[in-house]
């Protein structure tokens, strides 16, 4: 029967050459495998940023997809409100969390990103921190308190915007992004807002809210616990689908902008007839059919 080695028999090998070369790959494999040091943001480094849950850091987004200000017609009362909210929260003054709403490829997105751009246009000359745009990914959701934790102490003010946001049937992560707003221990951090798109004005299907109300046994509590998730928004803005006057103004806005010369019935024609065979009047409509007819005509739009 062999004997187990003895403590000194076990401290004398690894004092030994083979047995420090031994803990030397051993230390070397864990470090290997340790999480790389997180490093702090460079908020210097750009005005915004996309968030990544997976690796707990933001990546600065150096050329931001976004479209002039002037260039979003039709939306005029909702543009001015979401400006002047993100406006008074960039100088410190208090500002609600944001949900746009309403009828796809009308802008919501598009607003946010060209409200951003613009506030920051304005306070520049006024010397105040630069206002920073923060992308959270639908997916990314339930890490929504992890980035406000990461921004808290940073003097920047954070517009925390997610793209879309929606939840299924069978998706709880609405209750984190519930407490990370208004109802956890720590609050919403004071430099940060949160700013949403989505084409549900309560950001869940209505078949979820009346499957709740047919199966509880307190029908009107379960569905106030669903729409309570809206409520967190104290400013909600709609987007409703565009007359064809309003159409028509996008697409001459756009074709003035990019100077695509073109006669004024043939652009009304062309562009009435691209919204025809799409089904569907809207901003992103009028973009598209701009971009195929800058193509076309052998107009740059860079």
């Amino acid at each position: 029967m062999t004997s187990r080695p003895s403590a000194a028999d076990i401290a004398a090998s690894l004092a030994s050459p083979e047995g420090a070369a031994a803990l030397a790959r051993i230390a070397e494999a864990l470090e290997r495998l340790a999480p790389p040091a997180r490093t702090a943001p460079d908020f210097a480094a750009a005005d915004a940023f996309v968030w990544h849950a997976e690796g707990a850091y933001l990546q600065p987004v150096a050329r931001v997809n976004r479209v002039e200000m002037a260039l979003l017609k039709g939306i005029d009362r909702v543009r001015d409100l979401l400006t002047e909210n993100t406006e008074r929260f960039a100088r410190g003054l208090p500002a609600n969390n944001a949900l746009l709403w309403g009828s796809r490829g009308m802008g919501k997105s598009s607003l946010v990103k060209a409200a951003h751009a613009d506030v920051n246009r304005r306070l520049a000359p006024d010397g105040l921190p630069a206002l920073k745009l923060v992308e959270i990914h639908r997916e990314d959701i339930e890490s929504l308190p992890a980035l406000m934790g990461l921004l808290r102490d940073v003097k920047h003010p954070f517009v925390v915007f997610c793209d879309d946001l929606s939840f299924d049937s069978d998706d709880t992560s609405y209750k984190s992004l519930k407490a990370a707003l208004e109802g956890g221990v720590e609050g919403r951090p004071a430099n940060v807002i949160f700013y949403a798109t989505s084409n549900r004005r309560h950001l869940l299907p209505r078949d979820m809210m009346e499957n709740e109300r047919s199966t509880a046994i307190n029908p009107h509590e379960a569905v106030e616990e669903k729409v309570s998730l809206s409520d967190r928004f104290g400013l909600w803005l709609g987007f409703h689908k565009c007359s064809q006057d309003e159409y028509l103004d996008m697409v001459r806005g756009y074709v003035r902008h990019f100077a695509i010369a073109i006669d004024e019935a043939e652009l009304e024609a062309q562009a009435l007839e691209w919204a025809t065979t799409r089904g569907a009047r809207s901003g992103r409509t009028a973009w598209q059919f701009v971009q195929d007819l800058a193509g076309r005509l052998g107009v740059r739009m860079g």
